[in-house]
């Protein structure tokens, strides 16, 4: 699947709400990671087809962060919609009174991934759930300033799924997205 902005919007509008309104960039960044790795964990799927990568601070999802860093424009109905801007390094609703009803992008497993997430890990602080990430997500290295992509396959493989297995489920994703691309492309004017 490719990047659903939308469902990354609604991923984080989720943990928002659950935080009373405001979250820590931090937090979130690595909530919706965790979030990420557990749907391709119990699934095989990735919740919004982020791509991963290896930060200093620990594994992230690299176009989530940028729409939080404000570095790229947000579709219709899409991140803008959603989370307000970044301030003091917390993000906040842009409408208060959002339900979990009104998450339509979201799927009932995706709920309750993100639940699971939130809380396994909702309680924690962001410097407590940064350095948790480099513990547990073993698919992490350290790029030592830098960025590098986190490949599908090494993720899945560090949450036990046979080494073959991995790279089929990778392989699959990624054709996924190259077909919906293609659907895209033809489709427009």
């Amino acid at each position: 699947m490719k990047y659903s902005e939308k469902k990354a919007a609604q991923a984080a509008a989720f943990f928002i709400r659950k935080s009373g309104g405001t979250i820590d960039v931090l937090k979130l960044v690595k909530l919706m990671y965790l979030s990420e790795r557990e749907s391709l964990s119990k699934y095989g799927e990735p919740l919004t087809g982020d791509g991963l990568y290896s930060m200093d601070h620990g594994p992230i999802l690299s176009i989530t962060l940028n729409h939080i860093n404000d570095l790229i424009d947000s579709e219709d109905d899409g991140w803008d919609s959603w989370i307000s801007d970044r301030e003091n390094h917390k993000l906040g609703l842009v409408k208060e009174d959002t339900s979990i009803e009104d998450l339509t992008f979201l799927s009932d497993a995706d709920v309750k991934i993100l639940d699971a997430v939130w809380s396994e890990h909702g309680h924690l602080s962001k410097y407590e759930i940064r350095d948790l990430t480099h513990k547990i997500c073993s698919e992490w290295e350290d790029p030592k300033g830098s960025s590098n992509p986190i490949p599908y396959s090494r993720l899945l493989k560090c949450v036990g799924y046979d080494p073959e297995v991995a790279t089929e489920i990778e392989e699959r994703i990624i054709q996924q997205r190259n077909l919906e691309s293609k659907f895209e492309l033809s489709e427009q004017p």
